[in-house]
């Protein structure tokens, strides 16, 4: 059994996910402090894919990053052509993964007790200090949820993906469209296969979600 697919699809995914935790950390974060009629405007953009057919993302990254577009030329230049490689995965991964980051976060972010950083504020703390070592920590079990969220997101990603990069064996291949091309090959049992493996990857991910959260509501509890 080729295990490329779930090698690529862990690293798809575990990329995008770095990339989509400082990202939507970073939105969700300004958004929040908006005025409410730009943050409606802002909210909408960020959140579209979310409400999008995958497909249709993977559309739009085609628009943009296609070999023959501005986008796509200019980063050829440069030696990266996102268009049937494994890590143009990554950017159909950050696409359709990010607004659950973001919406998660941005709701963590606008439940924390502001009087908390204004009292760190007034110690002589900085906004760098208040912000790692005050608010991510209160907002840390919304942070988590959005991270593991878009993690299992990217992980099981599949329309964006297959648009931009396709489905080339040692290449470009994923859990997901793997399991499509053996099921479209009429090979129903390596399609089980591949689905029982996702299954086993993603519930091993909310295990280790559930242990982590059990060990800091331990750790709140301890005097």
């Amino acid at each position: 059994m080729d295990w490329y697919p779930l090698w690529n699809s862990l690293r798809i995914a575990g990329v995008s996910c770095v990339l989509v935790y400082f990202a939507g950390i970073f939105a969700a974060y300004y958004a929040a402090r908006l005025p409410g009629a730009v943050k409606g405007a802002l909210d909408v953009l960020l959140t579209l894919p979310m409400v999008l057919p995958p497909t249709v993302c993977g559309y739009f990254l085609l628009l943009l990053f296609g070999t023959k577009r501005p986008l796509g030329i200019l980063l050829a230049r440069f030696g990266i052509r996102l268009v049937m490689t494994w890590y143009g995965g990554i950017a159909a991964a950050f696409l359709v993964s990010f607004p659950l980051m973001y919406r998660t976060a941005r709701g963590a972010f606008e439940s924390f007790d502001e009087t908390l950083a204004q009292a760190g504020k007034t110690l002589g703390l900085s906004n760098t200090y208040i912000f790692w070592r005050i608010r991510m920590p209160v907002c840390r079990q919304g942070i988590l949820a959005g991270t593991v969220l878009a993690f299992a997101r990217a992980l099981g990603e599949y329309g964006a993906t297959s648009m931009l990069i396709g489905y080339t064996p040692g290449r470009t291949a994923t859990i997901s469209t793997t399991v499509y091309q053996l099921w479209r090959t009429n090979d129903g049992q390596g399609a089980f296969r591949w689905v029982m493996v996702n299954l086993a990857v993603s519930a091993a991910v909310l295990l280790a979600v559930n242990l982590l959260e059990r060990r800091q509501r331990e750790r709140g509890r301890r005097p």
